[in-house]
């Protein structure tokens, strides 16, 4: 009994150090190309802060499935991990948002930083084909509806700027 190993042990034994780098890489670019887009418009939470959220979550994930498997003897839940990257990104987010009267900085960035850990997160369930598609969806809606969001103004009530 005292050499018995965790069954977490065990799960994690199982995932090759090559299949490792290639999920964190997968992580590192959904990131990067998000965070690319961040730093080049001059915006909080540029490219490392956007990668390092996106390895963060992907590894959190990663750790979710595989250290603690659904195997029928023990009741474990699995989507305890990922609710509690949300919540950890949801602070990171508060952190960089800043509010006046008339003006709210950092909103985007905020929802950027929810976006990224979700990458990182579908990139840690090996999910590539959403990721890919939702971090291009993402760095599309950042970089070229810009100029579009400045154009709307809200009907008869002074616009409040949101950056």
């Amino acid at each position: 009994m005292e050499n018995q190993i965790p069954t977490w042990i065990q799960a994690m034994q199982g995932f090759d150090a090559q299949g490792m780098v290639q999920v964190m890489l997968a992580a590192v670019l959904g990131g990067g190309v998000i965070g690319w887009e961040r730093e080049r418009s001059g915006r909080d939470a540029g490219f490392r802060t956007n990668i390092l959220i996106a390895t963060g979550a992907c590894l959190f994930t990663i750790l979710s499935v595989r250290g603690f498997p659904l195997n029928g003897s023990t009741a474990q839940d699995t989507a305890r991990v990922a609710a509690q990257i949300v919540s950890g990104v949801g602070f990171l987010g508060a952190g960089v948002m800043f509010r006046t009267k008339h003006h709210t900085k950092g909103l985007t960035t905020a929802a950027t930083i929810w976006m990224v850990a979700a990458i990182g997160m579908t990139v840690g369930v090996q999910a590539y084909s959403l990721a890919v598609f939702t971090a291009v969806f993402t760095f599309v809606i950042l970089r070229f509806l810009r100029p579009v969001s400045k154009t709307i103004t809200p009907n008869g009530r002074k616009k409040t700027n949101v950056e």
